[in-house]
């Protein structure tokens, strides 16, 4: 009973000693974040110019100099190598954005990606886990679903040159999936062991490869991975089982993943059973969102939130699911909901200043959070780029 004080009296004179030993940099973000947001909403084409930009400086920086985007800025630690992961995913976001603006440079830096990624594919067709530097490569389900969203888009964009490594990767994919429609065999390398529902992500992933080969199984693996992971959908629309680390009290970050695997489902082959199990977890997750655009980090099973941090990813992620339910339902609160998150969001970038930090999305707000930490995340820049580019292109 005696090591209870003891601890607690130990406590911050450790975090003291921790905050002290921070750079300058750092400690001037954690101060700003501790002061609150800015009232001041400067727009979504300003965001998402930054974004991009940010994503741009992202791989120039790439601790790996090799193409692919840096995981990372930290504060305290400089850029991260590359990502093949997220690098994957991003490709899209560059090239929808090129394609808007007959932006070319951007363009060219999507295929940069592209051929990199092409470069470091395993013979079988799937890709790694972690960033490019890991000590041990081996393949992975889930990175492997995320780069194949690149591949996809890069073969509409560019041609039959990206056409077998997409191929490769969406057959290993259906190959490796059980017959259930779960993928067990070849797990995340970060995370707890067991099955996990938010590759939905993953089969979404399959979806944009069977809109290009029709012909294949691709469509029939993915939709089997979704009504898989409905299984353990509970009637308030919580999903089991969906976190990397904690299923008891998930991250947003991974909600999003699962509810965007959902809704693409839906998009895909018009089922009513996706757009039902969609609306449930998007209605539950709107009970989670704060007047002023917050949403809780890691929410428990009845939708309130188990932490005071905000995971930024989560947060657009969980946008983009509403506004998309908004383009299929045209229900208003999903649009408000989509609006108000990304707007809470874009007050936590930092649109002026140095070019490490503009136009890029912290891990966790405060940046103190446990997702992240000190961290300004590549995927969560391309979130946010996303929902905004959705958000300006929806009207009401």
């Amino acid at each position: 009973m005696i090591l209870n004080p003891i601890r607690a009296s130990v406590e911050p004179v450790r975090k003291l000693i921790k905050y002290i030993g921070l750079p300058k940099e750092a400690k001037a973000e954690r101060q700003r974040d501790l002061r609150g947001l800015p009232q001041r909403d400067l727009g979504c084409e300003i965001a998402i110019k930054e974004g991009i930009e940010w994503l741009c400086r992202a791989q120039d920086l790439s601790k790996s100099k090799d193409g692919g985007v840096a995981r990372h800025y930290s504060l305290v630690s400089g850029w991260g190598a590359s990502y093949p992961e997220t690098t994957g995913y991003i490709v899209p976001t560059l090239l929808d954005y090129a394609r808007q603006r007959s932006d070319d440079p951007v363009r060219a830096r999507a295929k940069q990606m592209l051929d990199w990624l092409t470069s470091i594919q395993f013979p079988e067709g799937a890709f790694q886990g972690g960033t490019v530097e890991a000590p041990r490569k081996v393949p992975v389900t889930f990175n492997t679903g995320q780069i194949l969203l690149g591949l996809a888009s890069g073969v509409k964009e560019f041609g039959d040159q990206y056409l077998r490594p997409m191929e490769r990767a969406a057959d290993w994919l259906a190959k490796t999936q059980d017959p259930d429609g779960c993928w067990r065999t070849y797990p995340t390398t970060h995370g707890a062991p067991g099955e996990k529902t938010y590759e939905t992500h993953v089969a979404w992933g399959l979806l944009e490869a069977a809109r290009i080969l029709p012909e294949k199984s691709y469509a029939r693996a993915a939709l089997a991975n979704v009504r898989w992971a409905l299984k353990w959908q509970r009637n308030n629309g919580w999903m089991d089982h969906c976190c990397l680390t904690d299923p008891s009290r998930p991250l947003t970050h991974t909600l999003g993943y699962a509810l965007r695997g959902i809704v693409e489902a839906y998009r895909f082959s018009k089922e009513e059973a996706f757009l039902c199990a969609g609306r449930k977890m998007a209605d539950g997750l709107l009970q989670s969102l704060r007047q002023d655009g917050f949403l809780p980090g890691r929410i428990l099973p009845d939708w309130r939130g188990a932490v005071k941090w905000s995971c930024l990813t989560g947060s657009v992620q969980v946008a983009i699911g509403w506004l998309l339910l908004y383009q299929e339902t045209v229900d208003r609160r999903y649009l408000d909901a989509g609006r108000l998150a990304t707007q809470f969001v874009r007050k936590t970038v930092k649109m002026e200043g140095s070019s490490n930090l503009r136009g890029g999305v912290k891990g966790s707000f405060p940046i103190t959070g446990d997702y992240g930490r000190f961290e300004f995340l590549n995927w969560a820049c391309k979130f946010f780029v996303d929902a905004c580019v959705l958000e300006q292109s929806l009207k009401g």
